[in-house]
């Protein structure tokens, strides 16, 4: 009984609370509000429902309400597993972006290693096709120099 009584007031309440409320401008020039404005009304505005939500949201709400009724539609089993691959799928994502920026970090050292070492001034020397040792003369060195600068604006960003 208790539980009729109930669902009745709930119903009796809901209509109210779903009502739209207007304001327009009528022919004497002064605005008035209602549930329903007149034909020859001019200036008619939907005012905000009485959630305090503004009606131009209820579709973006509505369509909240249908993802969250699909989420309840799925048994408590198959919810778990959803939110365990989402989780997973975002522990992933979250480790490779941690490797990608390990190994930013790892170049960007690297790259500036290398400058440091070419702008120090000490004889630096490579090994040729022959697997002669050749030291590198000045010119060859503002080259190396210029393409490390550049490494570490890539790798250092």
């Amino acid at each position: 009984m208790k539980r009729l009584l109930l669902i009745l007031a709930v119903l009796a309440f809901s209509g109210a609370a779903s009502a739209q409320a207007y304001k327009w401008v009528d022919k004497d020039g002064k605005v008035r509000y209602g549930d329903t404005p007149p034909p020859d009304a001019t200036k008619v505005t939907r005012l905000k429902g009485p959630s305090g939500a503004p009606a131009a949201t209820a579709p973006a709400t509505d369509a909240k309400k249908g993802a969250a009724s699909k989420d309840k539609a799925l048994s408590p089993e198959a919810a778990f597993k959803k939110r365990q691959q989402e989780r997973q799928e975002q522990e992933q994502k979250a480790s490779q972006e941690r490797a990608e920026a390990d190994q930013k970090r790892a170049g960007c050292q690297q790259a500036q290693t290398s400058l440091r070492q070419l702008q120090s001034g000490q004889r630096m020397s490579t090994v040729n096709a022959a697997g002669e040792r050749v030291f590198i003369d000045d010119e060859a060195r503002a080259k190396e120099i210029e393409r490390a600068q550049k490494s570490v604006t890539e790798w250092c960003k």
